[in-house]
């Protein structure tokens, strides 16, 4: 079942679909493309003075030169790949410092905690069209069709 969480069920108030854009400080424009580089494959949405945006089909990470902040916690974004298994080798031979913990987490070098998780394994679901569009041919686990199902977000539904 999908319940809000907020108690109002005010119909007025906009829904989340979902994310456009994820903006990451980073000390080096140049830098951190070319860190990102050495670990995911991507094509630059575009670029302005001191920044660069990173595409993900229908989505993008905005890169923002600005000041590193150290000590951020459990500040995180997520990022959905195609090989969880090569995103671990690839960050680590990149210097990236890897997390301990039950998921893949690995800080950037202006301290941005980065989760990846395989697009398999999580609900988040692409349009066939945006995958098609991006070359990728990719499908859920049991697992995480049955947790869209139970939200009535299966294909089947």
């Amino acid at each position: 079942m999908n319940t809000p969480t907020n108690p109002s069920n005010d119909e007025r108030r906009p829904r989340l679909v979902g994310l456009n854009h994820i903006a990451l400080e980073v000390g080096d424009v140049e830098k951190a493309l070319e860190f990102y580089g050495r670990i995911f494959r991507f094509t630059l949405r575009g670029r302005g003075r001191g920044s660069a945006f990173i595409d993900m089909g229908d989505q993008f990470i905005a890169l923002m030169e600005g000041p590193v902040r150290p000590g951020r916690g459990m500040q995180h974004f997520g990022l959905v790949v195609d090989n969880r298994t090569a995103v671990r080798e690839l960050a680590k031979a990149a210097g990236a410092e890897l997390l301990d913990g039950p998921f893949l987490d690995f800080l950037d070098p202006w301290g941005n905690r980065v989760e990846v998780v395989s697009y398999a394994d999580i609900q988040f679901t692409k349009a066939p069209h945006i995958l098609r569009g991006m070359g990728l041919d990719l499908h859920k686990s049991e697992k995480a069709q049955r947790e869209l199902a139970a939200k009535g977000l299966s294909e089947a539904s």
